[in-house]
This record gives structure tokens, sequence and C-alpha cells, in this order.
């Protein structure tokens, strides 16, 4: 190397070295004593609700400044008003984060007109761990198999948030794909109340996160008031060797795909954190930094190990490329979706 060369590759460096300690000094700037705020889309109680509590407690001394974190529970439409919240009304100034499933950004791929926003330009900051859903029922049912669900003569109730919510859109796939009569009693707020609801008798079960459902309802699990019927990934969850696997019931190819669509859409996204749009570059890589230390820290972990939840992360980057792949979906396979979900059902 050239003595020419040399020098220009120091002050090369040297220059990064001084734009970096520059921006870290901006975002310090920024965050101290700021708070920042995350909005969960579901009522307290539920899974959602629980990482997001557990995180705001760790995610703050990995932030620049070590901001105030804190959580405000904003439920309803489904964790749409959550998301359309966070789209249109949230500044991008880095001070406030979305938790709310990642299937409701499926309702815009699916044109729902109540979702106010454009999945492709949110921010994410990524996931603790991807979802794999199951359907569990209550013991007074006397359902305990598919082939009990296949052959039963009253339809189960099935309690969910609301129309293209993972929790509603499962029930209705199955429906359609493995013929199980069900209905969907829609209008909950979170999972903790559809909880509430099996418990008392007013719906038979629900379809959500069992990695969640494990740890909310871990005392009707283990009392046998609570049973898994049926999982909905594409392979069977390690806890779950014994229960149906959805996609291997399908009745044909075109089910199968509708059920591998489901399991994308409604998986490595849905629990993710989000952003808004508009967000400067740098700060939104700030805060991925400090949510990824934050899946990382020993405290946390500590925590998440005593809470008996799963962390497995996937960071921002990948979040957003699986959102963008939702919305090249095949137009036809989009279609049967939109058709089978949005069929009217009772309300709560």
């Amino acid at each position: 190397m050239s003595l020419a060369i040399w020098h220009s590759a120091k002050i090369i460096v040297a220059s990064v070295l001084l734009l970096s300690a520059a921006v870290s000094a901006a975002a310090q700037e920024f965050f101290n004593g700021k708070t920042v705020v995350v909005i969960v889309g579901t009522a307290a109680g539920g899974g959602f609700d629980t990482y997001s509590r557990m995180m705001a407690r760790h995610l703050g001394k990995h932030l620049p400044g070590n901001p105030t974190i804190v959580v405000q529970n904003m439920p309803g439409a489904g964790q749409l008003i959550a998301a359309n919240h966070l789209f249109n009304r949230s500044a991008p100034d880095g001070l406030t984060i979305g938790h709310f499933s990642g299937s409701v950004i499926f309702r815009h791929v699916l044109g729902d007109k109540g979702a106010m926003f454009d999945g492709r330009k949110f921010g994410w900051l990524g996931t603790p761990a991807p979802e794999r859903h199951a359907c569990v029922v209550t013991e007074k049912t006397g359902v305990k198999t598919l082939a009990d669900w296949s052959a039963s003569k009253r339809p189960l109730k099935f309690g969910a948030l609301g129309p293209g919510n993972s929790t509603s859109a499962w029930p209705h796939l199955l429906k359609s794909t493995l013929g199980v009569p069900l209905s969907v009693i829609e209008g909950f707020k979170g999972t903790a109340d559809v909880r509430l609801a099996a418990e008392s008798g007013e719906v038979d079960g629900g379809c959500w996160g069992w990695d969640s459902i494990k740890v909310t309802w871990a005392k009707g699990l283990e009392s046998g008031l609570v049973r898994p019927l049926i999982q909905t990934t594409l392979e069977p969850h390690p806890d779950l060797a014994d229960v149906a696997v959805a996609i291997q019931y399908a009745k044909s190819k075109d089910d199968q795909a509708l059920l591998r669509l489901a399991a994308q859409a409604y998986g490595p996204a849905s629990i993710a954190y989000s952003l808004p749009p508009g967000m400067p570059k740098d700060r939104s890589q700030t805060l991925q930094t400090a949510f990824m230390a934050t899946m990382k820290d020993a405290d946390f972990l500590a925590e998440a190990k005593k809470a008996n939840l799963v962390v497995s992360p996937l960071d921002g980057p990948t979040i957003e490329q699986t959102v963008a792949e939702l919305y090249r979906a095949e137009p036809k396979l989009l279609e049967r979706f939109r058709n089978i979900i949005e069929v009217s059902q009772p309300q709560r």
C-alpha cells in the first residue's frame, strides 16, 4: 500500500469514527430525560402485554440517555385501533413503539378498508419470538381430538378479537380447509378476556400463540380444564408432538397453500414491534440495536425464563422482508383467503 493510500484510509476511518460519535451524542441528547411509550394493541394480561411489560423493564438501559419506557394498552377492533394510531397519529421521533399482531398488516394486504395504513411503510424493531399458533378448548366440550371435533354435532365456539385478526382467521380457515364445525364469537379486547369467557362457558376456547397460552393459561392446562386440540404451524411444536397439525389434514393442495400463507402471515411478524413511518434511519437503527440488545440481556432472559416465555428473536430487517413477501402473494390465493375470513360471524 502506498503512503498516500494509507493516509487516505486513515482519514476515512477517522471520519467514520467522528460521524459515529456525533450520531451517538445526538441520540444521547435526544433520549435523555424522555419517555418512550409502547402501545400494545390488546388488553392487559395477555401474551402481547406480558412481553411488552417485561421488555419495558430492560429496553431503556440499552438506549442512549436511558429513557423511561412505559406501556399503554390500546385494545379494540382486533388490534386495528393501535395500528391505525401508530401509522397516522404517532410522531416518527422514536418515542412511540407499536406492538400489535402482524395479522393486522395482512388485513391491509387483503384490502380491508379499516386498515388505514400501508404495512410496507412501518419500521420494525424485531420480534422476541415467531408466533406458533394452536387452538385449545375446555374439557366441558368433551372434545379431545380432531376426530372428536369433526364428528361433533355442536359447533365449537371460539372467542376472537376481531375480523382478520389471527384469533378469528385461524378458526375460519380451519372450518374451510378441514370442514370442522365451529363458530367465531368476535369482539374480545384480548386473549385474557377469551380465557375468562372460556372458563365461564361463554365460549369453548380459542386460537392464538401456544407459547403464550402455556404461560398465561398454565393453571388451566395443569388442571386439565384446557386441552390443545390442533396446531396451525407447518411443523409440530416440540410441546405438542401428539396434537394434530392442520396442514397435514388439508383436503387439497389449494388448502395446503392457503394454510401455508396463513402460517407466514400470522407467524414470523405476529408479535413484532413496529415504528411509525417516516422515522429517520439513524434513530430507527438506534432502536433496532437497543431492541436486539435487550433480547440478549441477561436480566431480561432470566425474567423470561422465570415467566416461561420463549425468546428466539428475529431482527427488524427480517420482519420487514416477511411483510414485503406478504404483499407479493398470489392474487388468486389472497382472494380466497379474503372470502373465507370475511364471512359474517356472531359478535359478542
